[in-house]
């Protein structure tokens, strides 16, 4: 019913709760203040950039009472909801797997969708949050070298959706055993250290129209996998593939796919039921800091 140049201005008003979708820079900053005005908030990722503000949202979190939840919709998916289920029953698992090398978002986009982009952000407005960007990228990763700075960027976009992923279907690692950068950042690798077993992550993005996202575990006598698609063309399958040894010795694959939904609808009725119920959200505050820490620990070893 109402636009407002001033994000202040909508907190004034009678909400129960805000989406925080601005450039991420001023994520913090937004979110601070519409816990501040007792609005609970669903945050677009990355949440935050810094270890700082990540301490700041969580106090203020449990300052409030009130929801966080950052926006990371494949942890949503049935098909890894399931996933994670059946994980916890691989009695060991000897491998993991997280690769997430795409095609450019606009070799998914231009073909199906009609976007609309706002062309009258003044430059000095633009300018402004740029400056701002790399300040607190400087600041998370220690240094101004133009390759680690990319290389932090990369993993709070793209990759917060990989490891975050990665850590609710396996845990915290304990370590990063390596992390490397080529390609001015914009491929990255680096091997997770889970005592009896390592998962290895690569990540990258080129010009071949293909979306090829997943996470495998690899176990004794069963591998679970989860593919993923682009999120751009809506409700396209998720699936979760089991393959396993029949009792005639043969390897078999099950592509199963447990229900027809989009991950971005089951967040958002997540966020709801956190709101109604006052139950922590799965990917609140203090789950995203963890990205954070195995974000600046891969820089660290880069």
């Amino acid at each position: 019913a109402a636009r407002f140049r001033r994000y202040e201005e909508l907190l004034d008003l009678e909400l129960d709760a805000v989406l925080v979708a601005n450039p991420h820079a001023y994520h913090s900053e937004v979110v601070l203040a519409a816990l501040s005005a007792g609005k609970h908030v669903l945050v677009e990722k990355p949440m935050c950039l810094t270890l700082r503000e990540a301490a700041a949202i969580i106090e203020a979190q449990r300052r409030t009472g009130l929801v966080v939840q950052v926006v990371t919709m494949r942890r949503y998916a049935d098909a890894f909801v399931r996933a994670t289920e059946l994980v916890r029953e691989l009695p060991n698992i000897r491998l993991a797997r997280v690769h997430d090398v795409i095609g450019d978002n606009s070799l998914f986009i231009q073909n199906t969708s009609r976007v609309v982009r706002g062309r009258d952000v003044p430059d000095a407005v633009i300018e402004a949050g740029q400056r701002l960007d790399h300040g607190l990228v400087q600041e998370a990763v220690q240094s101004t070298r133009p390759e680690l700075v990319s290389s932090y960027l990369m993993l709070l976009g793209l990759s917060t959706h990989d490891l975050s992923a990665m850590r609710e279907l396996l845990g915290m690692p304990a370590g990063v055993l390596y992390a490397a950068q080529r390609h001015s950042g914009s491929y990255i690798t680096a091997a997770f250290d889970y005592g009896p077993f390592v998962c290895h992550f690569e990540t990258g993005i080129n010009r071949v129209a293909v979306f090829d996202a997943h996470l495998a575990v690899y176990g004794d006598a069963r591998t679970v996998r989860v593919q993923y698609n682009t999120p751009y063309v809506r409700n396209l399958p998720i699936q979760l593939h089991l393959t396993e040894t029949d009792a005639e010795h043969a390897a078999v694959t099950r592509a199963l796919h447990p229900e027809w939904n989009d991950p971005f609808v089951a967040e958002w009725r997540a966020f709801y039921e956190a709101v109604q119920t006052g139950t922590p959200s799965k990917t609140d505050a203090a789950d995203f800091r963890q990205d954070l820490e195995l974000f600046t620990q891969m820089v660290a070893r880069m």
